[in-house]
């Protein structure tokens, strides 16, 4: 490990447990030289901008014991609490509770070892009456006008789900304060393509991260600092649809 990466590495992880060093200390020092040596350094995106995309992709896997290190190191790296905890809200709408409610439970035992008091200021700009005109609003924004025809004339039977595609996770989620439309379909290109099997989404929110300015290059980007956390398949995937989805909107 050169010096640089075992300073970083000695930053960042105060306070994790791992026992990896004694057991498998060969193992730990490729994973250490690659993931936070090789890949930062070729890495593009802000500090910030990385710790989302890991913290991201780990929900999506359900990499709860890298969650529990990256999220020491995250704290220690100065990063929000608020900004964490709404990776973790987020997640919900993609994962479901069923994945992430660990994970928040996790974070919120992390969160008391690091002396942040707990509940965090709320961010929340919705409310019941609310919640489906503004997450509405917001789904056109973010994806056009034919968000607004799927609530008329979408088919009856996919009435629930597309209302609550607008009041729950547009309303509820990405109209709460703490992270920006860039940062939120960044972090939702994560959780999608580090769960794998989920294709088509996947197309559709790499077109809303090219509307909001997160071009190919940067989810390049994005693809490459989640990697080390998912694998080489699921990230080749990425690329291929990112590729894909580049030429549709480059020809329209």
């Amino acid at each position: 490990m050169n010096m640089d990466t075992e300073k970083r590495v000695h930053k960042l992880f105060g306070g994790a447990s791992s026992s990896l060093n004694k057991t498998d200390p060969e193992f730990a020092g490729i994973i250490a030289n690659f993931s936070q040596g090789e890949v930062i350094e070729a890495n593009k995106l802000t500090e910030k901008e990385q710790m989302l995309c890991i913290l991201s992709a780990l929900l999506g896997c359900q990499g709860m014991g890298e969650f529990q290190n990256m999220l020491h190191a995250a704290l220690n790296m100065g990063i929000d609490p608020i900004v964490i905890k709404e990776v973790i809200y987020q997640a919900t709408a993609y994962l479901g509770i069923g994945r992430t409610y660990d994970f928040l439970m996790a974070a919120n035992q992390i969160m008391e070892q690091h002396e942040i008091k707990l509940p965090l200021a709320t961010q929340a700009t919705t409310n019941e009456k609310t919640r489906f005109v503004d997450g509405l609003a917001k789904q056109v924004e973010l994806f056009g006008e034919n968000m607004a025809k799927r609530q008329t004339d979408g088919p009856v039977l996919r009435r629930n789900i597309n209302r609550w595609l607008a009041d729950n996770c547009f309303g509820d989620y990405y109209t709460r304060n703490g992270l920006n439309d860039q940062e939120r379909e960044m972090i939702t290109f994560c959780f999608i393509l580090a769960q794998g099997g989920c294709e088509n989404q996947l197309r559709g929110h790499t077109a809303g991260n090219f509307g909001v300015g997160n071009d190919k290059e940067k989810l390049y980007s994005i693809v490459e600092q989640c990697m080390p956390y998912i694998g080489y398949p699921r990230s080749l995937n990425a690329m291929n649809i990112i590729d894909e989805v580049s030429r549709a909107w480059e020809n329209q």
